[in-house]
């Protein structure tokens, strides 16, 4: 996965970040379970910290179940998993009202949404009904039931899997769902030396359905990720670089081949992500470079290449690197 560069350790950073060190553990940890996609772990990472949801895309086989459970094994969060399915239910979700015979009442028992990291596997595979149901929960961090708003926990990060090329059985996403999505990150099938060496740790006993069988320990906990985001915020933006992020957006809409460009929500998306990967990369103040590297995950999932277009062989990445090309960039 290249959308980010696997080695963000900035070398002009002095003074040591105890909180920046902890999540470069995390790193640590979860390569040992998952080999050869350090970009995906990056934006993973990045998601969390920015408050956003990550949506990872890939045929199968390419790690993205243990990616996600590996990343939650490394912090001691409170983790559930919803295997989608075209008979799930909204409440099979949130949770419902259960008929009590003893008291007479219907108490409310809590779905799996009720955690700090949720797996959702194969999301295009439910229903739009249930579908919507997680997308409150996304954007509101909260569920209704029976008319009663019910908070989510804090942190809540929802990273969804799903498979690009199997069709029989699933349901397109709305486009309001994909834009609660930060990211989408795209996992691609490993080169020949990195196959060889998830291999090597299967035939030496490694069992994917136990990622403790690689040794992963919790390094981060709940006050650390709270930290960690509130870190993030506090990373500053100049007004160029801002101007830059607006006219980056604006091209989108103004490519020919677009049906649909990047909205203002975009943008601050695009934003959000920006200061996480500074302040991953030690840096107090967001930099073009740190936006040019958002660019591709973030907007990716959020344009709408016209009908024409995909039938001649373009597609959503190669329409934003041209406009990274094409824009100016603030010195």
């Amino acid at each position: 996965m290249t959308d980010l560069p696997p080695n963000h350790q900035h070398p002009a950073v002095a003074v040591a970040d105890p909180l920046r060190d902890a999540f470069d553990r995390v790193r640590a940890e979860v390569a040992k379970a998952v080999v050869g996609q350090e970009g995906a772990v990056s934006g993973m990472i990045v998601g969390l910290l920015a408050q956003g949801h990550v949506l990872l895309e890939g045929v199968p086989g390419v790690a993205k179940t243990l990616l996600v459970r590996s990343l939650a094994a490394a912090m001691s969060l409170d983790t559930k998993r919803i295997q989608f399915t075209p008979d799930l239910m909204p409440g099979d979700v949130t949770g419902s009202l259960v008929y009590d015979a003893s008291t007479g009442t219907f108490p409310f028992r809590e779905g799996p949404v009720f955690t700090n990291v949720l797996l959702a596997d194969e999301v295009n595979r439910t229903p739009p009904k249930t579908q919507s149901a997680l997308l409150e929960a996304m954007e509101e961090r909260q569920v209704s039931v029976d008319g009663d708003a019910r908070a989510l926990p804090d942190p809540f990060f929802v990273a969804a899997t799903m498979n690009p090329i199997e069709f029989e059985g699933t349901y397109t996403l709305p486009e309001a769902q994909l834009d609660r999505f930060l990211m989408k990150l795209t996992l691609e099938v490993p080169p020949r030396d990195v196959e060889w060496q998830v291999l090597r740790r299967h035939a030496d006993g490694f069992v994917p359905r136990d990622v403790s069988s690689a040794g992963i320990v919790p390094v981060v906990g709940r006050d650390e990720v709270l930290a960690a985001q509130q870190a993030v915020r506090g990373v500053g933006a100049r007004d160029d670089v801002l101007a830059y992020v607006v006219d980056l957006a604006r091209a989108t809409r103004q490519v020919p081949s677009v049906r649909v460009g990047v909205s203002p929500r975009g943008a601050t998306a695009l934003l959000a992500a920006a200061k996480a990967w500074a302040w991953i990369t030690g840096y107090d103040a967001i930099t073009p470079d740190h936006v040019q590297a958002m660019v591709l995950p973030v907007w990716r999932h959020r344009l709408r290449v016209a009908a024409d277009a995909e039938l001649e062989g373009v597609g959503a990445d190669g329409v934003l690197q041209q406009v990274l090309e094409q824009v100016r960039v603030p010195i």
